[in-house]
């Protein structure tokens, strides 16, 4: 066919179409930028200490040392993985003697947190690591939790041109915008860090794919020029409007699940822009489905207001008779017919 944007050349560069895409397109990558980061604040980890239940027979002194010390930024704080053995502490504290002066604390036995963390609430009221105590033996799994996030993103940046090759940018762009939000929902509900992390790699294969399949929609609408701002301006500066709203959005909200939820409420809104954002239609052309991309380019004049031809694509006067038998042929192995496609190659070859 002739080149497209030669076709659609008389739709100009910058009409309320062109402006509705740009902006629409790049808005509803402004979740993406909120997915991204958003395991900073969830998986935030506050200032803790083994906790030292309140039913231990302990006096004040006693409780107020039976943490060991620990060298951190130049000054001794708490130990946030040992305690004194609580069974020999209340020993002592029961006959009466004084830590440090009548008990060497240096030679005490220590032992793990075996009555769970105390976490400081000063900066996160609630985190995934102070729901599942994410500290100590088990603080390898806030990175993990990261990096399977991002395994997520990885899987999804080899399916999402697949899947909009074969179903449409569109019906991607929406379906995958659904997963990205939907699973943030569900995470809402986990009660456990691997239900929270195995949701949360389904949530980085939408967001990336959801990302992937705006920019190829968006560059196949817009035009030469506009094309490269969308492309380099556009959907960057929107990302980088979600990677700026979060940290407000966690100021505000110090809860991770209730942080999530709000997170999820732009993901939601974006939804109504169905009505709004075409299919491709290159990819429609792609597809053979002339009628439909003829329509999406008559109503883009129409909200230009300029004038269309009758017919904008025109398969059978702009396919020349080989490319046609081409065409065909293309057709035939897409339905695998593989005895048609043998004469009528040798016909054409």
């Amino acid at each position: 066919m002739q080149d497209y944007d030669e076709v659609t050349a008389f739709l100009g560069e910058w009409g309320l179409f062109q402006r509705l895409i740009f902006f629409l397109l790049s808005a509803s990558i402004i979740p993406n930028g909120f997915n991204g980061m958003s395991v900073v604040f969830l998986a935030g980890t506050p200032e803790h200490h083994c906790r030292v239940p309140d039913t231990a027979n302990l006096s004040s002194v006693w409780r107020n040392h039976s943490l060991p010390l620990q060298l951190q930024d130049g000054r001794e704080v708490p130990h946030r993985c040992r305690r004194y053995r609580l069974a020999t502490i209340v020993n002592f504290s029961a006959l009466g003697l004084e830590p440090g002066r009548d008990v060497d604390l240096e030679q005490l036995e220590q032992e793990g947190c075996l009555d769970g963390w105390e976490f400081n609430r000063d900066i996160y009221l609630s985190t995934i690591v102070t729901e599942w105590s994410l500290v100590c033996e088990n603080d390898w799994k806030t990175p993990l939790t990261t990096s399977l996030f991002f395994v997520g993103v990885l899987l999804g940046s080899f399916v999402s041109g697949q899947l909009s090759d074969r179903f449409g940018r569109k019906t991607i762009l929406f379906t995958t915008m659904a997963v990205q939000t939907g699973f943030s929902f569900l995470q809402i509900f986990s009660i456990n860090w691997e239900m929270f992390t195995m949701l949360f790699v389904i949530v980085g294969m939408g967001q990336i794919s959801n990302y992937v399949v705006a920019f190829i929609l968006g560059t196949e609408i817009l035009g030469k020029s506009v094309r490269i701002i969308f492309s380099t301006l556009g959907v960057c500066t929107f990302f980088a409007v979600g990677y700026m709203l979060l940290p407000l959005f966690a100021y505000f909200i110090r809860d991770w699940r209730m942080l999530l939820l709000a997170l999820t409420v732009p993901g939601v809104l974006c939804f109504p822009l169905w009505w709004f954002i075409p299919e491709s239609p290159r990819w429609l052309i792609s597809q053979r489905r002339f009628r439909e991309a003829e329509d999406i380019i008559q109503k883009a004049a129409k909200m230009n207001n300029v004038a269309a031809p009758v017919v904008v694509f025109d398969p059978v006067e702009e396919l020349t008779p080989v490319k046609q038998q081409k065409v065909f042929i293309l057709d035939l192995f897409r339905t695998r017919n593989i005895g048609t496609i043998t004469i009528m190659s040798l016909l054409l070859w």
